[in-house]
């Protein structure tokens, strides 16, 4: 099984969530205006692909189809949100466990689906004991002194992370309708309309170029990562896509560490670890 797309697109999942990081918190720039910024700049990037990658099929239209996608657009709304407010006030290396709840999430949620949605999902036992596996590791570096050591900022991030795994299996139940660029363009442009009619942002920070330039530099690397995530979802499913994607944080921790100067902990180098291993066992034994 070829593996190079999905490892791609954990480097993009990296290379993403600090390129957000140095937005926030480096540029002190306003969530609810970067919520809606960072959306423009996805549909702006994404419409080119449109032109060659263009499938919509007439499935989609169906009652229950549109429900679903509601609930993505839904969930996909309040997952940035949270997210965005966890990265502008804590350090990205003190977040990732929280962030990579998200794939956990996700395996647990699909694997849940497939006992009602027959065929969706696989459910398998040794998928549930990795997972439970990797959320001891995950909780493992905000255990201090008996205390489990969470904020606000790191319950936001993870409840950002369970509206994102959400997003995702309910993507999964209507993707083959769409391809994965035509997919992600009606995703984020519905986001962006709700977004524009909630927070109705003054456009003044992009009067600076510097500050454009990073957001649609940003916008550009989060549509290489959801193309490879829903194509992945198609191609490999969505169990094997989701491990190869939890190597994401590796790359987080070295390119925060390269950019931002932000240094992590050995709990965090232990439990990415611990999660890695899960990560190669599940590979090699599926």
């Amino acid at each position: 099984m070829v593996i190079e797309i999905p490892i791609l697109g954990a480097v993009a999942l990296g290379a993403g969530t600090v390129l957000e990081r140095f937005i926030l918190k480096k540029k002190e720039m306003n969530v609810k205006f970067y919520q809606v910024a960072s959306f423009l700049a996805i549909v702006l990037a994404t419409l080119p692909l449109l032109y060659f990658f263009w499938k919509l099929d007439f499935e989609a239209f169906t009652i229950k189809n549109i429900l679903i996608f509601a609930g993505v657009i839904a969930s996909a709304v309040v997952a940035n949100i949270l997210i965005f407010y966890s990265e502008k006030g804590e350090e990205i290396t003190k977040l990732e466990p929280a962030r990579i709840l998200e794939p956990l999430f996700t395996i647990l949620l699909a694997i849940a689906l497939s006992f009602f949605v027959g065929g969706i999902y696989e459910s398998n036992i040794k998928m549930i004991i990795l997972s439970l596996i990797s959320a001891v590791a995950l909780i493992f570096p905000y255990v201090k002194k008996r205390h489990l050591k969470i904020n606000k900022y790191i319950a936001a991030s993870v409840l950002g992370s369970f509206f994102f795994a959400l997003e995702l299996v309910l993507s999964g139940l209507i993707l083959e309708f769409y391809s994965p660029v035509t997919f992600y363009f009606f995703r984020c442009l519905f986001v962006l309309a709700v977004s524009s009619a909630i927070f109705k942002p003054s456009f003044k920070p992009l009067k600076k170029w510097k500050n454009s330039l990073i957001i649609f530099v940003t916008g550009i690397v989060w549509v290489l990562y959801r193309i490879i995530v829903y194509f992945g979802y198609l191609n490999y499913g969505v169990i094997f896509t989701t491990l190869m994607l939890m190597l994401g944080p590796i790359f987080v921790y070295i390119l925060a560490f390269i950019f931002l100067k932000e240094r992590c902990s050995w709990k965090n180098v232990a439990s990415s670890v611990i999660i890695l291993g899960c990560v190669i066992i599940a590979v090699l034994t599926n």
